[in-house]
């Protein structure tokens, strides 16, 4: 049988609202030391700076965090889409301010805009979108998932 190469979910049948605190503008902000795990090495020690993939990693968990602040129990997010600008070297042992701001909010989709600066400048822009999930129907597709991929 051949699969098709993309499908979306429709989710629009859902009973689902957020609360009201789940607004465009809400704003959070997460300061992160580069330490030595968030460098790249290939460069060597004189070359550690704060790595792409860490700031793309640090800029999930800021929204994540932000919208768990705002969902009920039972529900969570999980990245759909991220698209960033890294604009500046960050050394290592510099801190840097991860800003995350809501632009907008679509039934469960959320939208973010990123800002990541160092002591000095502006490091790192984009955008971020995350979908928020019932933990518990999620677990239970990936258990479906599961059973069709490993064959039992």
């Amino acid at each position: 049988m051949k699969r098709p190469l993309c499908y979306n979910r429709d989710y629009t049948n859902e009973d689902f609202t957020l609360k009201d605190s789940l607004a465009v503008g809400v704003t959070a902000i997460q300061k992160i030391t580069v330490d030595r795990d968030r460098t790249i090495g290939f460069m060597g020690d004189e070359g550690r700076v704060y790595s792409t993939p860490s700031m793309v990693r640090d800029i999930e968990y800021a929204c994540h965090e932000l919208l768990m602040e705002h969902v009920d129990e039972g529900e969570n997010s999980v990245g759909t889409h991220v698209s960033v600008d890294h604009i500046g070297a960050t050394v290592e042992g510099d801190e840097v301010e991860v800003c995350v701001t809501i632009t907008a909010v679509d039934g469960r989709a959320i939208s973010f805009e990123i800002n990541v600066k160092d002591s000095l400048e502006d490091v790192g822009r984009g955008v971020h979108k995350r979908f928020v999930v019932d933990v518990q129907k999620t677990y239970e597709r990936l258990t479906e998932k599961r059973k069709k991929v490993m064959g039992s």
